[in-house]
């Protein structure tokens, strides 16, 4: 799995001009499911975006996670993470999972940040969308699992 993890003051989608899923401060997590992927992944995944210590304690260092902090999160799914663009002009897809896959382990994702009690709103699998934000800092991240092999 990939992520691009943005700490936000605010962040909303829409969806053909309807507003689906919008937060206050937190993080927006464009999350991308890749072909290997598998069980495991999710797993880290959730446990490494929401325990990640990017917002700020009282001396002002990142030293604060977002349980600890109470943010909120806003996920959407991005499968053009894993587009490659080393060869031609067109991006390749050949590594991101097929939408069936990527849907039911981007669900699960979701439904896991939910179970440790963070707040979080989302996009809607596989539709065009608008996403806006302010981020804060700026603090962007970019986080990738580790193969399964790693895992186990």
């Amino acid at each position: 799995m990939k992520a691009v993890i943005q700490r936000v003051l605010r962040a909303g989608v829409r969806v053909d001009g309807t507003v689906v899923g919008e937060i206050g401060p937190g993080i927006l997590v464009l999350l991308a499911v890749g072909l290997d992927d598998e069980q495991h992944q999710v797993e880290w995944m959730t446990e490494k975006v929401s325990e990640l210590r990017i917002f700020p304690d009282e001396q002002g260092r990142m030293n604060r996670s977002l349980l600890e902090t109470g943010g909120q999160a806003l996920v959407v799914s991005q499968f053009t993470l894993y587009g490659d663009c080393r060869k031609g002009r067109r991006p390749s897809y050949a590594h991101s999972a097929p939408a069936d896959i990527a849907g039911i382990y981007y669900q699960e994702f979701v439904d896991r940040m939910r179970k440790k009690g963070i707040h979080v709103q989302e996009g809607v699998f596989g539709a065009h969308m608008e996403v806006e934000l302010v981020n804060d800092g700026p603090v962007t991240l970019i986080i990738e699992s580790p193969p399964t092999k790693q895992l186990s």
